[in-house]
């Protein structure tokens, strides 16, 4: 619980924030996308022969390798700030009583609830760019105004495998191995523990209702159950692990946005060293300046005449794919 006494210093506030559990977030649960702090709001992102090379074995004396340098290209990207500002008033906490108890509500308890508050903001806004990373599109809360098109900055071109799901006859395991070889052929030079896919609600039924798909679903649910494992983490089939996905979101246009749209999925590499990350940059204050970002920063000052306090947040992140070609998109018709 944070007290008036001591409270109000950059490092307190944001020491706060932080401790606030992540109240929303499958994609931050998996681990994907670490966080690499950078002292600079721009990155520099540089690619040679769109791999990594790996140096060959000598033997013992003779010369080294000469290196043979291919053709490097340097991508800059700029990573966004997102803020968000509130206020904790006397007259909030005035008379009015403690939630669970009976003692008067304090400023402190007010100001605690409103970072927590602020913090789940930012959490699902950021499991929104994420899910924008991993479908290669980028968006802004509004879920229509593009940040970065990855395969436009990358130069390459969508991967969309069609499903066909509302076809009896469709090879569903075949459309699974296009997907598994089109994401190996373009890890170039990274390596992966396996393949999952996050689909809509309608794509997920589609699939476990398949004629080609349904009794191995049938055989996968029995053997869980069997083995006590929890069915949410997903159903695999043809080398891909499929998991409904859910995330939803009230966009800045005061509409619900969805994470997913209705019928598609997106399959990506799991265990990855240096395809995904979430850049975070430094955010603009003096004592900031040339630091190694965070994902969250917090402050909280007296407001005019002492009449509360203001409290300001900021997240300075970019989740990124950097080998945007191991990106798939799937339909289901």
């Amino acid at each position: 619980m944070l007290t008036l006494a001591n409270a109000f210093t950059q490092t307190e506030i944001a020491a706060a924030i932080n401790i606030v559990p992540n109240t929303y977030g499958r994609l931050q649960a998996l681990g994907l996308m670490p966080v690499r702090g950078t002292t600079s709001r721009d990155v520099a992102i540089e690619e040679q022969n769109g791999s990594l090379v790996m140096i060959p074995t000598d033997l013992v004396g003779s010369p080294g390798n000469v290196g043979k340098v291919g053709k490097r290209v340097v991508r800059t990207f700029r990573v966004p700030k997102l803020t968000q500002d509130d206020h904790a008033t006397p007259a909030e906490v005035d008379g009015i009583r403690a939630f669970g108890g009976d003692a008067r509500a304090s400023l402190a308890a007010l100001l605690s609830t409103k970072l927590q508050t602020t913090r789940a903001k930012h959490d699902i806004t950021l499991e929104h760019l994420r899910m924008g990373a991993l479908k290669g599109i980028i968006l802004d809360a509004d879920g229509s105004t593009t940040i970065y098109n990855l395969y436009t900055e990358f130069g390459i071109t969508q991967k969309t495998v069609n499903f066909a799901l509302s076809t009896a006859g469709t090879d569903v395991r075949a459309k699974c191995l296009e997907v598994k070889r089109h994401i190996e052929d373009n890890l170039k030079g990274d390596f992966s523990n396996g393949i999952r896919v996050l689909v809509s609600g309608e794509f997920f039924d589609a699939l476990t209702k398949h004629a080609n798909v349904e009794k191995a679903y049938a055989n996968y649910q029995e053997a869980s159950q069997r083995l006590g494992d929890d069915m949410r983490g997903g159903f695999t089939f043809g080398g891909l692990t499929f998991e409904e996905y859910r995330g939803v979101a009230t966009g800045s246009a005061g509409t619900a946005v969805r994470f997913i749209a209705s019928g598609e999925g997106h399959a990506f590499p799991e265990g990855t060293s240096q395809t995904f990350a979430t850049l975070a940059a430094p955010a603009d204050f003096n004592e900031a300046v040339g630091t190694l970002g965070q994902v969250y920063y917090a402050k909280v000052l007296p407001a005019r005449f002492d009449r509360g306090y203001d409290i300001h947040t900021q997240a300075n992140v970019l989740p990124m794919c950097m080998r945007p070609g191991v990106l798939v998109k799937l339909t289901a018709s």
